[in-house]
């Protein structure tokens, strides 16, 4: 699968992420040349790029109509997660959230038939702790175009 991470995730995860998913394209969006790219856009040329997955910080993209659109038309899954604890603490749980929990979420992206929204919840141990999978089809979001 190709993983393409969103200008808001810490750049400093690409590495760590490309040896813990051997086999897998893991890219940055400022490593893509990409920067300042306004999301409807980027969603859509991750999508003509071919990848598969987009993980973001931005947990309120699922609030606006335009971009639930964008992110149902570019097929991606999307993966979101967040940072409530603000610094460098804040920065080291959430870095370590998404890459404690990305290997299992790609885990179970491929083997998904269709679209699914991710949202990394934490460290919390065991799966299903961790984050939290949607089918769209069953479970739209409240801007989710119908």
């Amino acid at each position: 699968m190709k993983i393409l991470l969103d200008e808001n995730a810490p750049s400093l995860m690409v590495d760590v992420l490309r040896h813990l998913l051997p086999g897998h394209r893991v890219d940055h969006v400022t490593l893509m040349k990409w920067s300042g790219k306004k999301d409807l856009a980027l969603l859509a040329d991750a999508a003509s790029h071919g990848y598969d997955i987009f993980v973001t910080k931005d947990a309120r993209q699922l609030d606006d109509p335009d971009e639930t659109t964008a992110i149902k038309k570019s097929r991606l899954h999307h993966v979101r997660f967040g940072q409530p604890q603000p610094g460098r603490v804040g920065l080291a749980l959430a870095i370590g959230a998404v890459i404690g929990s990305l290997p299992m979420v790609v885990r179970d992206l491929e083997n998904a038939e269709g679209q699914r929204l991710v949202m990394i919840k934490g460290l919390a141990p065991g799966t299903k702790h961790r984050f939290d999978m949607t089918d769209p089809a069953k479970e739209p979001p409240r801007y989710w175009p119908r």
